[in-house]
């Protein structure tokens, strides 16, 4: 087996890169930087890059969308942006959060986002609809990172209350609250199956849980500074990460060991990611460059090795979301005992018939349209939730700031009255007499 070579050296940001992301159809490299500016990166030969400005802060996070049409981004700014990876670069803004968002990322149907951000809140936004629809409040400190899992039901996060929480998202109930940290927990994942996640910290710590038992199984101690960034492979036998003392490291996830270690960046090393099928990956830090590696020490084609877990009739589960409850034991809802199956035909599909979508639930056309009224009823409400925590979050901050001032003219008066006590004092001091 080959060590892993540097296959192209990109040059284009004027500033540190902060995070990479892969076009599923991996023929794309997107690279956000503190210069204010995505990049989309053709990895074809000499084809030209795309430049894309709307952001007025650093880029703090970049992820394509599961099939590579959208590319979404969030900045210091304190928005959310959706570009269109093309020459026009039309991008649809998302506003809700206060303060810096930190990190985006698109669940498995690309149907929603989830950001994280300074002002202590995960928040969920539907792509389509480019609106806000809830939010996750527990984190007591800075949200640095949150990803879904691969199946969309669960949301993990992380932050500088160093914790990682894990949050169901039917129930939008934290279910679990990990704190093994003993400062920030700076990035989370999932691997790709969903069984495991690992998580980071700016003590140079990454541990990885297995969710289905509920238990730390890997520590890594292997970097010399904190990690800001890590990637699964997609076979999940190998992980890669990005740490401020410059390197990036690779470990084997089945032997438990590391096995490589990279030089390529001056200062910091920001961000990195493997592609989709695993044969590339990208690392970008704060001395600007993106450099983009050929992964040779694994010579399976998990493009393939996917596709074919995809087809198994019993792929691994994932985990069951009341085994990561961290209270006692649970019963499983019992399962239907008869299940039926929709046929279709190979011949009427190859002719190209369609046919309109039938709702088999049976009830009246009356009842259809109260519920579509009490969608977009519930729309507004969502709205409406939005705008009072935006406003809730300044109040808070003005209460803060009034708090202070408040302290600060207690503390003057105080003084002020010290003083005047001291003054009398003296004034009403006479010399002693004698008889």
């Amino acid at each position: 087996l080959e060590d892993p070579a540097l296959e192209r050296h990109f040059k284009g940001h004027k500033d540190a890169v902060t995070c990479a992301d892969f076009n599923p159809n991996c023929k794309q490299l997107a690279t956000g930087s503190a210069d204010k500016s995505l990049m989309i990166w053709n990895l074809a030969t000499k084809a030209r890059a795309l430049r894309f400005v709307g952001h007025q802060d650093i880029i703090t996070g970049v992820q394509f969308s599961p099939f590579g049409d959208l590319v979404a981004t969030c900045s210091k700014d304190r928005t959310v942006r959706l570009w269109t990876p093309c020459l026009k670069g039309e991008s649809a803004v998302f506003k809700a959060h206060t303060a810096t968002v930190r990190s985006v990322c698109f669940s498995h149907d690309g149907q929603r986002l989830v950001t994280a951000s300074d002002d202590k809140s995960v928040k969920v936004w539907s792509v389509h609809r480019q609106r806000f629809i809830y939010s996750l409040n527990q984190h007591t400190n800075w949200v640095r990172c949150a990803r879904f899992s691969p199946d969309g039901r669960i949301i993990a996060s992380c932050g500088d209350d160093r914790t990682v929480r894990l949050w169901d998202t039917s129930t939008r109930q934290c279910i679990n609250c990990l704190t093994e940290y003993t400062g920030s927990a700076t990035f989370v994942d999932f691997n790709a199956n969903g069984t495991c996640i690992a998580s980071s910290g700016d003590d140079s710590s990454l541990k990885i849980w297995d969710l289905r038992t509920n238990k730390l199984i890997q520590h890594y101690q292997v970097h010399s500074a904190g990690i800001n960034c890590f990637s699964f492979h997609p076979s999940n036998n190998y992980l890669i990460s990005a740490s401020s003392d410059s390197t990036v490291k690779i470990l084997d996830l089945l032997e438990g060991r590391l096995i490589y270690t990279l030089h390529g960046h001056k200062g910091s090393v920001l961000t990195v990611a493997f592609s989709r099928a695993g044969e590339l990956f990208a690392s970008g830090g704060a001395d600007g460059q993106v450099l983009m590696w050929r992964t040779n020490f694994d010579t399976k084609s998990y493009q393939d090795v996917l596709r074919q877990h995809s087809r198994r009739s019993s792929p691994d589960p994932p985990p069951h979301l009341t085994d990561i409850h961290p209270r006692g034991p649970h019963l499983h809802l019992p399962q239907p005992s008869t299940i039926e199956v929709e046929e279709y035909d190979e011949e009427e599909e190859e002719r190209g018939q369609t046919y309109p979508l039938q709702v088999l639930s049976g009830y009246p056309v009356a009842l259809d349209t109260t519920l579509q009224h009490i969608v977009q009823q519930l729309d507004i409400l969502t709205q409406t939730v939005a705008v009072l925590e935006e406003r809730l979050t300044l109040t808070e901050d003005k209460l803060k700031d009034c708090l202070v001032h408040q302290s600060q003219v207690l503390k003057d008066v105080r003084a002020s009255e010290e003083r005047g006590r001291r003054e009398r004092g003296r004034k009403n001091a006479s010399p002693a007499r004698f008889t």
